[in-house]
């Protein structure tokens, strides 16, 4: 139980934090009048911070299911 807690806790958790964190870059973006490409930038910025979370999500999942490697 506490396992599968942790798991998808931390996941639902960081997902959720990722919501967030699309609304503050557009309240940031629209605040500080920084534009199509200012906008543009700030959403690259956090898109490579997902992508750095769904990169690992996917190897642990390789790498607990590799089985015969």
């Amino acid at each position: 139980m506490d396992e599968w807690l942790t798991e998808y806790g931390v996941t639902l958790g960081v997902g959720a934090l990722i919501l967030f964190m699309i609304f503050i870059v557009w309240d940031l973006a629209r605040r500080s009048n920084a534009g199509k490409f200012g906008t543009l930038i700030l959403y690259i910025g956090l898109a490579m911070g997902i992508l750095g979370f769904v990169i690992k999500f996917v190897i642990t999942y390789l790498l607990e299911n590799a089985g015969g490697i």
